[in-house]
């Protein structure tokens, strides 16, 4: 009987072994999963040209940030249901939905030709980015937590950002050679490239994590969650929105640089080739981010951020001119850096049940910024000069980017913080 005992025990735990080298086994592939899956998202061909797109289709510059206020408004609804939606109904599931209305969103854009058409398909990509958003790194972590590598977080949501970044970059290329037959021909081939990226999305495995306690009910539940993100937790608010204005910054900066390379005079089949400069730029900034984060320090990552958006409109607002070109470079080294090391500081303060929500508050936070700021300088750009605009967006920032800092220093946020605050703290 004892020796029959031994027997089922050790086959017990043999099994159990398995079972546990097995799973991890599948977990570990969501990491190169999920890089795949930020080349295909990122691989756009019609960025470089995007802007100039949305001209020979009659828009004005005022229309074209208008239209992507519209893509924030959505993104500003639907991103906290959605990181909700991944904290409580699982990653990989979030992950498909998303991936699916991306893809759904460019087939529909491939077909618009003006602007309530575009504001259609910009929604559904909204919806489709809002669910991908936040949930990607939260899925990141809690796959390196579960196989406890956490603290190679910063690295590998470097490396993670730096992959969309490279495939943005030849994208942008390719984008800007085949927007030589047409400035439509590249949303054929993107449409393509983003039904690629459903079957990615369904072969994920979802990690063993702490799930939100849903007792209270689902809309209880994210209303205790955004409250305890901008206003239950002062660390936590401060932090989401030095780091909402931070990402603004360069966002609102995205939509400038086609007009301004434009008016400086650069050749159509050039745009490519410079938006792929730019986004391998980021890229390797991104590679670098938690190297800059270590070597310069957490007090003045924080500090200079913000600044060097500022520094970088104030130059480019001196004159229209390729010899100013470089100072883009500016915001890409901020867009680069702020990702990783901002999503690495959140993820270090909440815990895995709220996680994506979390996330998705910070997203929130850009759109939101972006959805003032965009319209205004560019009805600015519109009305008065590109020139103007670029110096009326440095302001802003700059005040912005005071307040905020004002805040992180008061509650101590130049200080790292070792442990996670749980969603009842």
């Amino acid at each position: 009987m004892l020796m029959r005992f031994f027997s089922l025990y050790i086959e017990a735990k043999c099994s159990y072994t398995f079972h546990c080298t097995t799973m991890y086994s599948e977990l570990r592939y969501n990491i190169p999963k999920l890089y795949i899956l930020q080349a295909l998202r990122w691989f756009m061909l019609i960025i470089p040209v995007l802007v100039l797109f949305y001209r020979e289709n009659g828009l004005s510059m005022q229309e074209v940030f208008l239209l992507q206020t519209g893509f924030s408004i959505v993104i500003v609804a639907a991103e906290i249901p959605s990181g909700y939606f991944s904290d409580v109904m699982g990653r990989r599931n979030t992950l498909i939905i998303g991936t699916i209305l991306g893809a759904s969103g460019v087939s529909y854009y491939c077909f618009a030709d003006c602007f309530a058409e575009f504001l259609i398909a910009e929604s559904i990509l909204g919806i489709g980015a809002s669910f991908i958003s936040g949930t990607d790194s939260a899925l990141l972590y809690d796959t390196l937590h579960q196989a406890g590598d956490q603290n190679l977080y910063i690295s590998k949501e470097g490396r993670m950002m730096s992959i969309g970044n490279f495939s943005e970059g030849t994208a942008s290329v390719i984008g800007g050679l085949l927007a030589i037959i047409s400035l439509r021909t590249p949303l054929y081939a993107e449409a393509i490239l983003m039904i690629l990226a459903v079957p990615i999305a369904f072969s994920l495995v979802e990690p063993t994590r702490q799930k939100y306690d849903t007792s209270k009910g689902k809309l209880r539940g994210i209303i205790d969650i955004v409250r305890f993100a901008v206003y239950g937790h002062a660390e936590v608010k401060w932090l989401l929105l030095y780091s909402s204005v931070v990402g603004a910054s360069t966002l609102t900066m995205v939509w400038f640089i086609q007009p301004y390379l434009k008016e400086a005079g650069l050749p159509l089949p050039v745009f490519g080739v410079l938006w792929a400069v730019l986004q391998y730029a980021v890229g390797v900034f991104s590679l670098w981010a938690h190297r800059v984060e270590h070597r310069v320090g957490r007090k003045r990552v924080f500090l200079s951020l913000v600044f060097l958006s500022v520094v970088g409109y104030a130059l480019l607002g001196v004159a229209v001119s390729l010899w100013l070109a470089p100072a883009f470079l500016f915001f890409y080294f901020v867009r680069g850096v702020s990702g990783p090391v901002f999503n690495g500081y959140i993820n270090a303060l909440i815990s895995s049940d709220m996680r994506a929500t979390v996330l998705s508050v910070k997203a929130m936070g850009v759109r939101l910024i972006f959805s003032v700021v965009g319209p205004f300088v560019g009805w600015i750009s519109d009305i008065y000069s590109l020139n103007a605009a670029l110096y009326m967006s440095a302001a802003i920032f700059f005040v912005l980017g005071a307040i905020s800092l004002v805040f992180v220093s008061i509650y101590g946020l130049l200080e790292a913080k070792e442990q996670p605050l749980a969603s009842g703290q």
